[in-house]
């Protein structure tokens, strides 16, 4: 094995060329093999930036990546360094790239990145929405019935959604959102990022619907939606509070800090657990109201 054969990916502009890296424009033009999601598109690129690919440039799209591996691998083994680009972003994020990590690292080769824009935080940061916690969800299934199982399963979901959709199926996807998660739930269309047309669209989900139906929306579509809201705890009974304290006081804690910790735990006054938790271990109940005078 050739110590100095390498994976570097590639993160390529989303649509303004100006966004290109130095190391972007270094690794394309040193690399010994560029595996490119399109060929033609690597050629467009490599003119745009004035660089020359001086490597063998091969093909590697989600239709060949599974024979193509192993050849790219055995280039690592006569210490190649690899650079793999895609149309656009981080390759391995939704895109072609992730079969040759893996068989790379499984072969001990290291790899590295030299790193770009990614529509996933692009479309994140210019969507108006919580960043701070994420989930990236990728592709939902194409069928309507796949395609609302798993968004029944996202609809509580507490952070902020990311999604990857087509353009032709944009609109029943928002519509099974509007569904599933609310027609008032917040969300974003971002459409051809940092390109000469991009749009972001902030609505509500049932606004967000109706839209892409009348419109048609086009090109390279990232979806972000708002997570789901909290729900406040539902209160438990007497019985269960008067135990949650017990079994804290069981557990080593103070009676004090255990009925803070139940208090905080459920959005109470430490005082009603308080008076809770000394009736249950008295075994009285609260006195009766005397009645109205007759």
């Amino acid at each position: 094995m050739d110590s100095n054969g390498r994976v570097v990916l590639v993160g390529a502009p989303l649509g303004n060329v100006g966004d290109a890296s130095a190391r972007l424009r270094e690794v394309l033009g040193s690399a010994d093999v560029v595996a490119a999601e399109d060929t033609r598109r690597l050629a467009r690129l490599a003119r745009d930036l004035g660089i020359t690919v001086t490597g063998r440039v091969v093909s590697y799209f989600e239709g060949n990546d599974e024979r193509r591996t192993p050849e790219l691998v055995a280039a690592l083994a006569e210490g190649a360094v690899v650079a793999v680009v895609t149309d656009g972003g981080m390759p391995s994020v939704s895109d072609p790239g992730y079969r040759l990590v893996r068989a790379a690292l499984d072969a001990g080769y290291p790899v590295t990145a030299a790193p770009g824009p990614s529509a996933v935080t692009t479309a994140l940061a210019l969507s108006g929405l919580p960043s701070d916690r994420f989930v990236f969800e990728g592709f939902l299934p194409r069928t309507g019935s796949h395609r609302r199982s798993r968004l029944r399963e996202l609809a509580a979901e507490p952070r902020t959604l990311v999604f990857f959709e087509a353009p032709h199926r944009i609109a029943g996807t928002l519509g099974d959102m509007a569904d599933t998660f609310g027609a008032d739930r917040a969300a974003a269309v971002c459409r051809e990022l940092t390109k000469t047309y991009e749009e972001i669209r902030r609505d509500t989900l049932g606004e967000l619907t109706a839209w892409a139906a009348a419109n048609e929306p086009r090109g390279e579509i990232t979806l972000v939606v708002g997570g789901a809201p909290a729900r406040p705890l539902e209160r438990p009974a007497d019985e269960e509070l008067g135990a949650a304290v017990a079994g804290r006081e069981a557990g080593g804690m103070s009676r004090r800090d255990a009925i803070e910790a139940v208090a905080d735990e459920f959005g109470l006054r430490k005082r009603e657990v308080y008076e809770i938790a000394n009736r249950q271990r008295s075994g009285s109940r609260p006195a009766a109201r005397p009645g109205r005078p007759g």
